[in-house]
């Protein structure tokens, strides 16, 4: 098979190999290849982390103007086959894309848009227990410059601003899961944030799910993410015989990474025809 998955032509940026064996590589096509056969796939992407670069805190995330547009054009030549992958919910994810909207597994697989014009749907996501959230929310009194963030389905606690409260943070959500063991949560570790959320699924069921409905069924999914909530769907993409990319890091089991948003972004722009130095 052929490593070349990212050629010059089309990608001029730091995509880097981190699988040596060609044998290992998931496909053999060349990102060309990927831009004129796009609609034998699905395009799935992270937000934070991935499209977007991370900010002090979620609410600060900036758009560049180009990032639309090169989704948009993307979700024509996908035949709109193109979804926004987030533990950000629906709404949120709506507001920082404003005035766009697309479709979007959001809240870690807990809700999904199948299109643009098309309601969002709950799948398997029961509601946090009022009291728990209570308790866990409280934690965000433990030092000046922790963010709570209630996401409905989870709750998230951002210490990007409060680094040194980080051990506090999840020794008292340790504390409160030993006094409920048979609490159905799941703590999510991310990027300076401590997410806690009803067990049961999450961006890989959502994914799965997606991948059942038209026009995503019957695809190839190729899927970018960034963090450590994304490595469930990295672990399902040979499954959909997908191609997995990591940004930032080298993930175990990608085929190639990204160094930082910006690449992605020119990426995805070269992927769908456009100006990257307009829309990067």
């Amino acid at each position: 098979m052929n490593r070349d998955l990212v050629d010059q032509d089309v990608a001029e940026v730091p995509l880097q190999q981190d699988m040596p064996s060609p044998d290992e590589v998931p496909a053999n096509l060349t990102a060309s290849e990927l831009s004129r056969r796009l609609d034998e796939f699905a395009v799935l992407l992270d937000i934070d982390g991935t499209l977007l670069d991370l900010a002090p805190t979620p609410r600060e995330v900036w758009v560049p103007p180009g990032l639309a547009k090169t989704l948009n054009r993307l979700l024509e030549k996908t035949s709109g086959a193109l979804a926004l992958v987030s533990g950000r919910s629906l709404n949120d994810i709506d507001l920082i894309f404003a005035p766009e909207q697309f479709p979007a597994v959001g809240g870690h697989g807990a809700e999904m848009r199948l299109m643009t014009d098309s309601e969002s749907v709950a799948t398997h996501a029961p509601p946090m227990d009022k009291e728990l959230k209570r308790r866990l929310a409280a934690i965000a009194k433990l030092s000046p410059g922790i963010l709570l963030e209630d996401k409905g389905y989870s709750l998230a606690l951002h210490y990007r601003l409060a680094p040194h409260a980080e051990k506090a943070i999840f020794e008292a959500v340790s504390l409160i899961r030993a006094d409920l063991p048979n609490a159905p949560i799941e703590v999510l570790p991310g990027k300076c944030v401590c997410e806690i959320k009803h067990s049961g699924f999450n961006k890989a069921s959502g994914v799965i799910e997606l991948m059942t409905h038209q026009p995503f069924k019957g695809r190839r999914p190729i899927f970018i993410g960034d963090d450590v909530t994304d490595e469930s769907v990295f672990a399902i993409m040979p499954d959909f015989d997908g191609l997995a990319f990591s940004v930032g890091r080298r993930a175990q089991g990608v085929a190639r990474h990204f160094d930082e948003p910006r690449d992605v972004r020119e990426w995805l722009a070269r992927l769908s025809g456009g100006d990257t130095a307009a829309e990067r």
